[in-house]
């Protein structure tokens, strides 16, 4: 198995045949593990449906999610659509990943994972840096998205810092400092020191991003039904 840690790619520039080839390589490396023992590795639920399949259930985000073992597809539990892309790819690298350690509470830079310093400033860059361009330093607003989108305020760092739940052992952390007349807001996405164990940093990568849409999409939304 190749280093769990190695970064092959990150969000905004994945190349779709790679991406698919990683999803196979996982659902391959998964499939020969036991269920029961993955569950209980994840902090999922594992419900057999006969001796050979079943499914697991937690929730990704605000979601309920079932993945169908041993196909390792996923789905949405409400709306039956299928989960694809770099979420699914997120799901199997939790999966093949997770050790079962328990999150510390305690928060790191992108640049402190493994192999991160290298590409930190390209995930600043398509996270914190694109939420700074979409918010600027409207604190408020930025505080009624993160709210609206099940953030959890948190007290510890920042002007603001919102938790988000990813999955039953991941989550992470937006923070904003704000700005004024001379200096520009920042806006920075953290993780739990634990989450090494939870995923690579490739797949951490893609949490990092797809939280950046997440809040993005937030306020697009709050937009429209305001028109």
């Amino acid at each position: 198995m190749a280093n769990k840690n190695k970064i092959d790619w990150l969000p905004g520039g994945p190349k779709p045949d790679l991406l698919g080839e990683r999803i196979a390589q996982l659902r391959g490396q998964l499939q020969n593990l036991e269920p029961e023992q993955l569950a209980k590795r994840t902090g999922t639920i594992y419900l057999p449906s006969n001796q050979d399949s079943g499914e697991f259930q937690f929730n990704l985000w605000d979601r309920e999610i079932s993945l169908k073992f041993p196909e390792l597809i996923a789905y949405d539990a409400h709306s039956n659509a299928e989960i694809s892309g770099s979420t699914l790819a997120m799901i199997l690298y939790y999966f093949a990943t997770c050790d079962g350690t328990q999150p510390s509470g305690n928060w790191i830079s992108f640049s402190e994972l493994p192999e991160g310093r290298f590409y930190n400033q390209a995930f600043q860059g398509y996270t914190g840096g694109k939420l700074g361009q979409v918010f600027g330093n409207d604190f408020k607003l930025f505080c009624q998205v993160s709210e609206k989108m099940n953030g959890a305020r948190a007290h510890m760092l920042g002007d603001a810092a919102y938790q988000f739940y990813v999955l039953p052992l991941v989550s992470l952390l937006l923070v904003t400092w704000r700005g004024d007349e001379d200096f520009n807001a920042t806006y920075q996405v953290l993780f739990d020191e634990t989450i090494s164990h939870h995923l690579p940093t490739d797949a951490s990568a893609i949490t990092g991003s797809i939280l950046t849409g997440r809040i993005i999409g937030g306020l697009e939304k709050m937009n429209e039904n305001r028109n």
